[in-house]
Order: C-alpha cells, then sequence, then structure tokens
C-alpha cells in the first residue's frame, strides 16, 4: 500500500454528467448545489438530453481563481456523451486531463469522438494497464459468453492520446484530483463480479476487474469528494481506500456507479447501505449501475443526503 499522497484543497467542484443512465427535463429541482439541463433551445423546447447505460462527466475544480478541468469516462455510444455534450453548449476544450475507471464499454464507448472535441494532441489518458485485458466477458450460463468490445491501445494512439498506466494512486492537475490506483478491497461483501471472466494465457479464469477505479478531491473544510465508474471493487471498498492513500476521513461526497444492479448484488444492497451510513458522507449522489432497488433504498435511508443525478445534471460543492 502506498504512502498517504497529500491533495491539494479546493474552494469548489463542480461535475458535469455527459451521461447517465436517466434524464427527465421536468423535474424542476434546482437548488444551490444541483442544476438541471433544460430541454429550452431558442426560446423553444427541442434540446434533447440522451440517456445511456453508461457515464460520463466533466470536472471542475477551482481553488482561488484558477480552474481546472478534466474527464472522467466517456461513456457508452460512440456519440452519446459527445451529443450532450454539444446539446449542454460545453466546450470541450477546456478539458486539461483524462482519465478512464475501468476497460469496459459503458466507460470508454465515447473515447474517440469526445478526444476530437477536445482537439488536443497528445492529452494524456490515465488507466489502469489491466483496461487493455481482452478478451473479456460475462458468464452467465454455463456455455454462454457475453464479450466486451475491446479497448484497443493502438487506437487510442491514433487520436494521439498518450497513455499514462500506472496501478499506484496518481496526482493530477497539480495535486488537485486523486487517481486512486487499484483498490484495496478489505470489506467481507464486496466480492466483485461472479460472472465476469477473462483469458489469460489461453485459459479462463475469473476476473477480478483490479483496473476499476475512481478519482477523488478535497474541499477546504468539508472533505473528500469521490467519484466512481462502477464499483467493481465495492463502493465501501473504493471510499475507505481515498480515506487511506489521502489520510483525511471526512466524506463531502460520494458519487458514480455503485454496481448493485440486480439479482446478484442485490443482497448486499442493505449492507453497503449501512456501512455507507458509518462512513457517514454530507451527500450521497448513487449513479449508472447503481440499480433502481438500491437508489430507492438509499433514498430511503438517507433522504437528507441523497441527490438523484441524470444526464446534463451539474452538481456543484463549495466550501
Amino acid at each position: 500500500m502506498p504512502s498517504q499522497i497529500k491533495i491539494t484543497e479546493v474552494d469548489r467542484v463542480e461535475i458535469l454528467s455527459l451521461q447517465d443512465n436517466y434524464i427527465d427535463v421536468t423535474s424542476q429541482d434546482n437548488s444551490h448545489i444541483v442544476k438541471r439541463a433544460t430541454p429550452m433551445l431558442d426560446g423553444e423546447i427541442k434540446n434533447s438530453i440522451q440517456a445511456e447505460h453508461g457515464f460520463s462527466a466533466i470536472v471542475r475544480t477551482t481553488a482561488g481563481n484558477s480552474t481546472r478541468t478534466m474527464l472522467f469516462d466517456f461513456g457508452f455510444s460512440p456519440n452519446g456523451a459527445a451529443y450532450n455534450a454539444r446539446a449542454l453548449g460545453v466546450s470541450m476544450k477546456e478539458v486539461e486531463i483524462m482519465v478512464l475507471s475501468h476497460g469496459h464499454s459503458d466507460h470508454f464507448g465515447g473515447i474517440a469522438e469526445l478526444t476530437r472535441m477536445i482537439g488536443k494532441p497528445g492529452i494524456q489518458l490515465v488507466l489502469h494497464p489491466r483496461a487493455f485485458s481482452y478478451p473479456r466477458y460475462l458468464k452467465p450460463l454455463p456455455r454462454f459468453k457475453m464479450f466486451f468490445p475491446r479497448l484497443i491501445r493502438e487506437d487510442l494512439e491514433k487520436e494521439r492520446i498518450k497513455i499514462i498506466e500506472t496501478t499506484r494512486p496518481y496526482s493530477l492537475l497539480d495535486g488537485r484530483v486523486l487517481f486512486l490506483g487499484e483498490i484495496e478491497r478489505t470489506t467481507g461483501f464486496e466480492k466483485g463480479f461472479p460472472i465476469a471472466y477473462r483469458k489469460q494465457n489461453g485459459k479462463e479464469e475469473w476476473d477480478p476487474i483490479e483496473d476499476d477505479t475512481a478519482i477523488a478531491m478535497n474541499i477546504k473544510g468539508k472533505g473528500l469528494v469521490v467519484i466512481s465508474g462502477c464499483s467493481h471493487s465495492g463502493i465501501i471498498n473504493t471510499v475507505n481506500h481515498a480515506r487511506k492513500v489521502t489520510g483525511i476521513d471526512k466524506v463531502h461526497a460520494v458519487m458514480g456507479g455503485f454496481h448493485l444492479a440486480g439479482p446478484l448484488f442485490e443482497p448486499i444492497i442493505e449492507v453497503t447501505t449501512e456501512a455507507m451510513k458509518k462512513i457517514d458522507p454530507d451527500y450521497i449522489i448513487p449513479c449508472h449501475c447503481t440499480g433502481r432497488k438500491a437508489v430507492i433504498h438509499m433514498e430511503k435511508e438517507m433522504p437528507d443526503r441523497f441527490i438523484f443525478n441524470m444526464s446534463g445534471t451539474k452538481l456543484t460543492f463549495s466550501a
């Protein structure tokens, strides 16, 4: 386990979801934290925001008068997150660095188009080296395999992306953001994806998806903001890993996919929620693959801390 890494305090973190699984342009629940996408364009109700089974977010950190911007994950389809970026009027050219949470297609599918929109040859992409593992597949039945599309190194290089591979925590944007690296797995109930497999040296083996990771930021006086992609490592493991490597116990917000959807994971919804209560974040924002039952349960159990995320939603957490 690496020694603690100092993470620079910031005054504000803004998270704009370019893609998530849900959209409701009639919600009208804006607040000082939540800003929803609007369907209005040129005075008419015609601005569509798309939802897909994927995740992508622009993350801005502000300290004093300086704002730095990164892109975390890229969504599912080749053009879904890019479509939303255009519909939301986002200038992708402000993005300085990119991060991939893990090598599954609902997180890297839109990487080519978003990189072209950023338009910075040599822009860095930080990821765990296992993100390039192939073949990877789900095996719900002994003779039935569902293959994940391959993340191909040469395709990224053709887009003039500079690949940074690391299993260890890695500082981004002059220490304002921490790529958490390989997540230490310590809970007894977060056991990974039981039907995930891969081939190594021609032999089939269970895929622990050790490339699954997250990012963390530190808001002055408030604590950590942790954003996960899918939490195949377990969302409790992920948050505890962030606390350990930064040395910061206080957690302000936990956001991202918690991977509690479906019959394989629904049995751990309650224990995960109870563990999250003990972590005691100020806000909990389950996204993407968390699943309807888990989202409803967390809202019921943590109503004053719960925020429902959507495609096009901007969340602002301030000191």
